[in-house]
């Protein structure tokens, strides 16, 4: 097939070569957000893939199972509420509600693009699966909090999660709303801290140091998990056990690199803006089609 005459499904599938594509597989939607990362800020010329990347492992893992939502019935009830409060890596998110079939994948390559629903920073406004528009950062845990004080005083039972930078926690609402979640006992709300040391323009220690960053969050009283931010099977054990936690908030620190799965974005500041284009699109390609899972899942 000539090349111009792909479909974008084609194009980002490609490299399964026939095999099976379970996304409920969290290994494989990983991948598949990575791949429509690229794709998705190749064709807007979009930036914060380096965010999409470091990220992938752990919003895989909540839309490949631990998330109770149902794609046919986005607002059901008793779906548990995801907010992305590092919304700059909104296109990870539309990847992951895409595969799960949520809107037709086909649809990921209108993101950013004149007109369309899936804006550079993640948009509740008419896509199905999005909780909350997010994008000004530090605000994702105060509405978490308050959505989960909601659930408390309804006597309902879904959890509340939300994902965070960490370059995002040196805004101070995130500690006010540490504070709150506390304060209320709030055991089903889950933070998720995307740990991967760096944000806009550096490294986070030489912008405002964190660290001890696992103990600022036992100061505030919540329960700390820490874990590797790209192993999915880790990443699982640490919600199995964030979901045990009783009389107190868990905040989940997922160690993770900016810009995982390409080499030459991994740790470079250069790719929370940079867009890739040319020969750093085909060379990003060629790196993530060789990691591709190809095995039949």
């Amino acid at each position: 097939m000539n090349p111009e005459q792909e479909t974008y499904t084609q194009r980002t599938h490609a490299a399964f070569a026939g095999s099976a594509i379970d996304p409920s597989d969290p290994k494989v939607l990983a991948w598949l957000i990575r791949r429509h990362g690229l794709e998705m800020t190749h064709l807007s010329r979009g930036s914060h893939i380096g965010a999409i990347f470091s990220v992938a492992e752990i919003i895989a893992v909540l839309y490949a199972g631990e998330l109770r939502v149902r794609p046919e019935q986005p607002d059901w009830p008793d779906r548990d509420r995801l907010i992305l409060s590092k919304g700059h890596a909104g296109a990870a998110v539309y990847a992951a509600l895409a595969e799960r079939g949520f809107f037709p994948v086909e649809e990921l390559s209108t993101h950013y693009g004149n007109g369309s629903r899936l804006s550079g920073h993640v948009s509740s406004k008419g896509v199905p699966g999005v909780e909350f528009s997010t994008g000004s950062l530090g605000h994702g845990l105060a509405v978490a909090a308050g959505m989960a004080m909601g659930a408390k005083m309804d006597g309902k039972a879904w959890r509340t999660y939300a994902v965070l930078g960490d370059g995002e926690c040196d805004e101070g609402e995130i500690w006010e709303s540490a504070l709150q979640a506390h304060q209320y006992k709030l055991d089903n709300l889950i933070a998720v801290v995307d740990h991967n040391r760096m944000q806009s323009l550096d490294y986070c220690e030489k912008t405002l140091a964190l660290e001890p960053f696992a103990d600022k969050w036992r100061a505030f009283g919540w329960h700390v998990i820490e874990a590797d931010g790209h192993d999915t099977a880790a990443l699982q054990r640490a919600f199995a056990k964030a979901r045990g936690v009783t009389g107190v908030p868990t905040v989940i620190i997922a160690l993770t690199t900016k810009g995982k799965g390409v080499s030459f974005m991994e740790n470079n500041i250069l790719w929370h803006y940079r867009t890739p284009q040319g020969e750093e699109y085909e060379a990003a390609l060629r790196e993530l089609n060789a990691a591709c899972p190809l095995r039949a899942v």
